[in-house]
């Protein structure tokens, strides 16, 4: 199972947007520009995003994005749906033995745990944190 640009790209922007929550609306130019990523690809990614319900333009000379609920009620999981569609470890469940799909089934169940568990206001502090110079050690 592999995450596309798409996905890395969307959550991205999503982070920045969960960042800068309270503030004006931000265009994709300056998510873009700020995180090195092509803009026609952007547009390509919030329509998508715009179109699951998480996120909504403004228009006008200080138009934007702005996401449509508080960071802390979009999830990771919701993010990556809307923009992967379901999240599978293999394709064709059903034609594994038992053992195997048990295995693939607890895979799929402890990745949607970690998605849906995990906020767009929590990915956005671990972020400023990384910023601030914090450093973990296990």
């Amino acid at each position: 199972m592999k995450i596309s640009t798409k996905g890395r790209y969307g959550l991205t922007v999503m982070i920045e947007l969960a960042k800068r929550y309270c503030d004006k609306p931000i265009s994709l130019k300056s998510i873009a520009k700020a995180q090195n990523l092509s803009e026609h690809y952007l547009e390509q990614i919030i329509s998508l995003l715009r179109n699951a319900g998480l996120v909504k333009s403004i228009r006008g000379a200080y138009g934007g994005y702005i996401l449509t609920k508080e960071p802390n009620q979009i999830s990771a999981g919701e993010v990556i749906t809307a923009l992967e569609g379901s999240l599978s470890p293999i394709e064709n469940l059903e034609e594994e033995n038992p053992a195997q799909r048990e295995l693939w089934t607890r895979v799929q169940k402890a990745i949607n745990e970690v998605l849906d568990h995990t906020s767009l206001e929590d990915l956005a502090k671990l972020e400023s944190d990384d910023l601030n110079g914090y450093m973990f050690y296990i």
